[in-house]
């Protein structure tokens, strides 16, 4: 793990300036943290993207994080609702969502007069089908955390060492990858799911997914958690909560949380190139 953390601060060195694309997440907070460390705050220029597939709330955490790691963030705002390949949901939603964020924050980038960008992308995002990674490459953007062969439980442990406060923060993804290719996305579909999560985790649950399909909620936890949904007359009130949102039908996966459950359908090879 050491040989790889030195591999991260060379590569970073080696960028002299870059634009990282922040969400306040594990991998992202820790690869601005190690920018910091390698280029200093004046050459590192963080940028948050507001959209209605991220929690308000996460925006406002991450923004604060940023403030007290003493670097400069800009927000900005998102546009992949204007455009009718991401809101049709197919495989290759996350290609046109990314490519709308790579866009703006390449033009951010130049006026700043900087030339390199980068994301958290980490190793263990390459065993995922990942289509965003497609406009990466078309926008250079670097991802030194997967360059540097970094896992997401290496910078875990890694973050933990530094003292950052998402060393154990749960995983975060853009709501949109709750829904199943082919369903399209809607402001509507996006809040429900939004609000079903921030009510399980009110209820004690840390690393929660509300997947949705269509009348039906299916609720996504870690294996340890799950049998305390079904103790203390809980399961009754998520349902009667969830069934307030419009779900007809709320449902527990047994298989419970992983990474990407929605990509388990993904099984043609041409996807995945």
């Amino acid at each position: 793990m050491e040989n790889k953390l030195a591999k991260l601060r060379d590569e970073l060195t080696a960028l002299e300036q870059v634009v990282i694309a922040y969400s306040g997440g594990v991998d992202s907070t820790f690869l601005l943290f190690q920018a910091l460390q390698e280029l200093g705050k004046e050459n590192v220029l963080a940028v948050i993207a507001e959209s209605p597939t991220y929690p308000q709330e996460e925006i406002a955490a991450a923004i604060i994080l940023a403030d007290k790691l003493g670097v400069e963030c800009r927000q900005i705002k998102t546009e992949e609702f204007s455009d009718e390949n991401f809101l049709r949901n197919s495989k290759e939603r996350c290609y046109f969502c990314k490519k709308e964020l790579f866009a703006k924050l390449k033009q951010l980038a130049l006026e700043k007069g900087i030339t390199h960008l980068a994301d958290g992308s980490n190793f263990d995002d390459l065993r995922d089908f990942r289509p965003g990674s497609k406009a990466k490459l078309e926008f250079g953007v670097r991802s030194p955390l997967q360059e540097a062969g970094l896992t997401k439980a290496e910078i875990r442990e890694l973050s933990r060492q530094s003292d950052l406060p998402t060393w154990d923060k749960p995983s975060l993804a853009c709501l949109s990858s709750r829904i199943p290719y082919g369903t399209r996305i809607t402001l509507e579909t996006l809040a429900k799911i939004g609000w079903g999560e921030e009510y399980l985790k009110q209820k004690g649950f840390k690393q929660v997914r509300v997947r949705h399909h269509g009348s039906i909620a299916r609720i996504e936890l870690e294996e340890e958690f799950i049998p305390l949904i079904m103790e203390n007359g809980l399961m009754p009130e998520v349902t009667r909560y969830f069934e307030g949102l419009g779900y007809f039908y709320v449902t527990l996966d047994l298989k419970g949380y992983r990474t990407g459950s929605l990509n388990e359908e993904v099984s043609d090879e041409s996807d995945l190139s």
